[in-house]
């Protein structure tokens, strides 16, 4: 009988394995279904995009107005708009006061409204 000399090597790479699946994924279609994990998170972040963006859009507007509020009064020979530069920076102070309650009570309005799905989502992942 002869003596077969059949010799196996494999060598393991991890670093490689990585890289083979970051570009593997990159040409793979996309999946179509979402986790409930994934629906729970995506859920959870979208109860404060909107506020957030509502809050600074109106805290940034009300900052310009009080900086044109207080050009008007500050400048010399500008007494004709001393007066509405005190209204104009009372109303940009009333802006940026107002735009971490608008925060606030908006992402509590979205989070009721997103409560449900949110209490269905997290009853699924816990079972």
């Amino acid at each position: 009988m002869e003596a077969k000399n059949e010799t196996f090597t494999y060598t393991y790479s991890a670093k490689e394995q990585e890289e083979i699946k970051k570009i593997r994924d990159k040409y793979a279609p996309p999946a179509n279904e979402e986790s409930p994990m994934e629906q729970l998170r995506r859920l959870d972040a979208s109860a404060t995009k909107g506020a957030a963006v509502a809050a600074i859009a109106v805290g940034v507007v009300g900052a310009l107005l009080l900086g044109v509020g207080m050009c008007c009064t500050m400048l010399a020979g500008w007494e004709v708009f001393f007066v509405p530069g005190i209204v104009v920076g009372v109303i940009g102070i009333a802006g940026v006061a107002a735009a971490y309650p608008l925060y606030l009570r908006m992402v509590k309005r979205k989070r009721e409204k997103l409560a449900p799905e949110i209490m269905r989502l997290s009853d699924e992942l816990m079972k």
